[in-house]
């Protein structure tokens, strides 16, 4: 027989996740062109790190990652191709979700699965909550939010948008792949469709007037590296993007790239209003994050992967019970949503650290501490290079092909328009490199 429910006092855990969500699409980011009142509020009432990152800019692995506290090259995985094969029942067990099962709480996963393909929510420690991705995930979550609760949860919240926004390309090319996506998603097809027209009353004119504007860094590169072509060719559709769209093309895909977001910010809405409702919000630990952003027009390309800003940042708000100096934005620390979410939620569970992870819990930042020897790096990775993050700097390796060294300064070169092997800091950053690539 199994043991008795555990009720405690302990913090609720709320885990929203969104998908291909970059940093910049808030509000209150700055982000002028949508409005995202639901996710203004969360920040507004905890903390927003303004330095988080995924650990790989692609779904599979990224949101793998989240779950185990682990790169994803720890298991085998660089792309969405990965499956679940002979992952080690070690990272398993390591995940916060079996931990937090473990220790009494009911866990519930809802929307697009965080994990491989062959895998269960069941092996990471989940009750499935449903696949419903949109508003009917919301309606999943207000519902089970409405229960009583005789113990600690987690409730997982999977959104899949701004995703749909890779319907945009993909429409945009007529092939056999564009055929067989109509077939299996006519939904997402519809909802783009239907954002890319001029609202009600709206003359072209005066749409085309509305688009927000092409980012400063919309060209490409001017030394890029080679690899990127084969991310290009290996997606025709993104290719076409990249080689024949017009300035319009990229502010509409832009346009409705915000659209989707305000969609996914009214879904939050009613989550966190359900939280309120059902008096939950007081002991309740809330995350909001994405898996990876979306090149959104810069260096004309969309879609994700490369190790550019805009895909590897990502939003990352943290509402804690008790949130001490509400409103706040840390914009020193270097922190994963991949490697540091993990050791995190199992902080305000009363957890120790797993002992095999390698991230921090973020739980001293939320609270205003300024620990010692927090960490002046971050890896990144993806199917074709590897990065290390340094706040205002990055280095990175791409597998092959020309240029495929790369040093970034963000403070004089935020759009990366070029590469700065020139930097006296890239000798130390490439030793370091070395050596972290080498372990």
């Amino acid at each position: 027989t199994q043991d008795p429910p555990v009720t405690d006092d302990r913090s609720n855990i709320l885990y929203i996740i969104a998908d291909q969500q970059a940093a910049t699409l808030l509000s209150c980011a700055g982000n002028t062109h949508l409005a995202t009142p639901n996710m203004d509020r969360l920040a507004a009432s905890g903390v927003r790190f303004e330095r988080a990152y995924c650990t790989n800019p692609v779904c599979v692995p990224s949101r793998f990652s989240q779950m185990t506290g682990r790169m994803p090259s720890d298991f085998g995985v660089r792309s969405d191709a990965g499956r679940a094969g002979d992952t080690d029942e070690e990272i398993l067990a390591a995940s916060f979700g079996r931990r937090l099962r473990d220790a009494g709480y009911r866990c519930l996963f809802g929307g697009k699965p965080n994990w491989l393909s062959g895998m269960t929510g069941d092996m990471l420690g989940f009750e499935d909550l449903g696949r419903a991705c949109r508003g009917d995930l919301a309606d999943l979550c207000v519902e089970f939010l409405g229960q009583e609760h005789d113990q600690p949860f987690c409730l997982c919240a999977s959104f899949i948008n701004p995703h749909d926004i890779c319907f945009v390309t993909i429409d945009a090319y007529h092939d056999e792949q564009r055929e067989r996506f109509q077939e299996s998603s006519p939904s997402e097809f519809a909802l783009v469709r239907e954002l890319a027209r001029p609202p009600a009353g709206v003359s072209p004119e005066e749409f085309a007037a509305m688009l927000p504007p092409l980012p400063a860094n919309f060209e490409p590169q001017a030394d890029e590296p080679e690899k990127i072509h084969y991310l290009l060719d290996q997606r025709p559709f993104r290719r076409h993007a990249r080689d024949n769209w017009t300035e319009h093309d990229w502010r509409l895909h832009r346009w409705v790239y915000h659209r989707l977001a305000e969609r996914v910010d009214q879904h939050i809405g009613r989550v966190l209003d359900a939280l309120d409702a059902n008096g939950l919000a007081d002991n309740t630990l809330v995350v909001f994050t994405s898996d990876h952003g979306d090149h959104d027009a810069s260096h004309r390309l969309e879609h994700k992967t490369v190790l550019y800003e805009e895909a590897a940042r990502v939003p990352l708000i943290i509402r804690s019970p008790g949130q001490a100096a509400p409103g706040r934005v840390d914009r020193e620390h270097l922190v994963s949503n991949g490697l540091d979410l993990a050791p995190t939620l199992c902080d305000y569970a009363g957890l120790a650290p797993h002992p095999s992870l390698p991230g921090l819990s973020l739980r001293p930042l939320v609270a205003g501490e300024q620990p010692d020897g927090w960490r002046s790096y971050l890896p990144v990775e993806n199917e074709i290079g590897r990065m290390l993050h340094f706040g205002d700097t990055k280095y990175l390796c791409y597998d092959s092909g020309a240029h495929a060294e790369q040093f970034a300064d963000l403070v004089n070169d935020p759009g990366e328009t070029r590469n700065h092997l020139d930097h006296p800091e890239l000798p130390a950053a490439r030793a370091l490199a070395e050596r972290v690539w080498s372990q």
